[in-house]
């Protein structure tokens, strides 16, 4: 009986979400009609069906369900006011933020210029000067038919190639970021999703169409916006079919055989057939007397980025251009061959993709193919001197949140940037190198007085013995702020519990003492030490209306001894008082 009834309400728990999601619902019986139809013949969700049936004729459950439709009808009621309550944040965002027509006019009107995309991509990603000029060029060609379709229907009807993209390079040298701020500029949906979640139709995982999907969540529904968006893909190499290795395989074919359907033109469902919560939405809309809005969205304007390390690819080109060059027997191009620094996948040809474990028709429709390079140290310090949003402004903002501010040497930057090449993770190394130095400074720093320090090699090179140094320097400053951490909480007991806790000297003096013996704060050793003063000091104030209570070292080095103490006086001063 108990688990029936613990089933039951985990599958109110489920409705209550349905009409969280769906606050206009005012009626249950239109949530069943529709979950529920009369009919049920040749109804893949039957079962589901017959269940929720079952425990909506549950009057336990109906009668638990009450209260919280009566919050739904409360919460719809609270969201008609026109947005009185929704607080400035939001009315801040609308202001500042282009809004949907506005999207659409600069789609209409699109008329940047390759050099202007790669100048704005600059001040972002450093170095890739080559994949920035590819990817400037092809947003543009894209973006400027896209154009001239929304002004002649007729252009719109002729064959169109699209110039999708395929980047190849390490990880961390800025791919996806390129594209993010491409979407930005323009003022388009993005999204990004791994090759690797994939599956062929008809296997679990994550279907293809759903990045389409994605795609209208990221223009919140608007199907039009959408259409015109940016689908970026990465760890594409990673569906690469092995067949002439490990034999046929069939999931990666599958993908990538569905996957070119989407990057040419096809309508796909706004809806797949697993979305409930989507076929709810949609029939909710018609129950409100709304327009039909339409089911499916084109793919014919959606432009396609995929990308990929190819470690492997990179190899086999290489042995094909040594084979080719040995096969001539030109001794200057042998040595060439050998030449450290060369950049072999910018040389790779559809027929090495082919060989890779691409289908000829997937890899076709990806006519426009650049690689990316490798960042070197020296990039890498460009990228933290000045890149805009840098990781390394990421952790000033994390310290400013405790006013506190750091400087940073030239030397430091370089041995940031010489320690992050070494981790071979391109741009991302940088983020291990930075967390690995200041995690104990954000550790400790907040609960100091400290509040700038200055950061040289030799902080990148032994973070925790120039963090010892820095809280040595400046021990006496540390000493007053952990009393002061003494009086913050006298004043928060006296404001939570209403009784006035007087630390004397000697008593913070041994609190500060004992937090440092033992790596904690003031506040976790009081509140272990007085966990228990709270009641005992209430039956004290019964007795004897006393409100104020003096901390000594003595209470301090035995608090349950002190306070027993003090409670057992009460009962006799509480006596004497009682005899007299």
């Amino acid at each position: 009986m108990g688990n029936c009834l613990k089933e039951c309400f985990l599958k109110v728990r489920v409705m209550i979400e349905v009409f969280h999601k769906f606050r206009y619902i005012n009626d249950l019986s239109i949530l069943i009609s529709f979950i529920m139809p009369k009919k049920d013949d040749d109804n893949p969700l039957e079962e589901i069906q017959k269940q929720l049936r079952d425990l909506m004729n549950n009057k336990n459950v109906q009668v638990a369900f009450a209260p919280f439709m009566q919050s739904m009808k409360d919460q719809a009621a609270d969201g008609d006011d026109g947005g009185k309550s929704g607080g400035g944040s939001d009315e801040k965002k609308v202001e500042e933020d282009p809004t949907r027509d506005e999207k659409l006019e600069s789609i209409r009107e699109f008329d940047r210029k390759p050099k202007e995309i790669r100048d704005y991509l600059d001040r972002f990603v450093i170095k890739q000067e080559q994949a920035k000029r590819v990817l400037s060029v092809a947003v543009c060609d894209h973006y400027n038919y896209v154009r001239r379709c929304l002004d002649d229907a007729k252009l719109d009807e002729a064959e169109y190639v699209k110039p999708n993209v395929l980047l190849l390079g390490p990880t961390g040298v800025g791919k996806t970021f390129l594209m993010r701020n491409v979407a930005k500029l323009i003022g388009v949906p993005f999204v990004k999703a791994d090759a690797t979640k994939f599956s062929e139709t008809g296997y679990v995982g994550y279907d293809v169409d759903d990045l389409v999907r994605d795609l209208v969540k990221a223009a919140e529904g608007d199907v039009e916006l959408a259409q015109y968006g940016i689908v970026y893909i990465d760890e594409i190499d990673k569906i690469a079919s092995e067949a002439s290795r490990s034999g046929r395989d069939v999931s990666g074919r599958g993908v990538q055989i569905n996957l070119l359907k989407l990057m040419e033109e096809t309508e796909v469902n706004l809806h797949s057939p697993q979305d409930m919560m989507g076929q709810m939405k949609a029939f909710m809309d018609m129950q409100k007397g709304e327009k039909a809005k339409k089911g499916s969205i084109s793919t014919k304007n959606i432009l396609f980025i995929v990308s990929g390390a190819f470690d492997q690819l990179e190899e086999d080109v290489r042995k094909r251009l040594d084979l080719n060059r040995i096969g001539f027997g030109s001794s200057e191009e042998g040595v060439e061959s050998n030449t450290q620094g060369i950049n072999f996948l910018s040389q790779a040809e559809t027929r090495d993709f082919i060989k890779y474990g691409f289908e000829p028709e997937f890899i076709g429709r990806l006519p426009v193919r650049v690689a990316c390079d490798e960042l070197k140290k020296e990039d890498l310090a460009e990228i933290l001197l000045s890149s805009e949003g840098n990781v390394l402004e990421q952790y000033r903002n994390d310290f400013r949140g405790y006013s506190i501010k750091f400087t940073i040497s030239n030397d430091a930057i370089e041995k940031i940037a010489e320690q992050a090449a070494e981790e071979k993770t391109g741009a991302r190394g940088l983020v291990t190198v930075l967390e690995r130095t200041f995690r104990d400074f954000k550790f400790e720093l907040p609960s100091t007085p400290v509040r700038t320090f200055s950061v040289d090699a030799e902080t990148i090179e032994d973070p925790s013995s120039s963090l010892a140094h820095l809280l040595e320097e400046n021990r006496d400053q540390l000493d007053d702020s952990m009393l002061q951490d003494v009086d913050r909480y006298e004043e928060y007991f006296k404001r939570e519990f209403g009784y006035h806790l007087r630390f004397r000297k000697t008593a913070k003096v041994a609190i500060v003492k004992e937090a440092i013996a033992e790596n904690r704060s003031v506040r976790a050793i009081c509140e272990r030490k007085f966990s228990d003063f709270e009641h005992g000091l209430s039956i004290i104030s019964q007795r004897t209306g006393k409100k104020e209570f003096t901390i000594d070292k003595k209470v301090v080095d035995n608090p349950d001894k002190e306070l027993s103490r003090w409670v057992v006086e009460s009962f006799e001063k509480s006596a004497d008082s009682t005899s007299e």
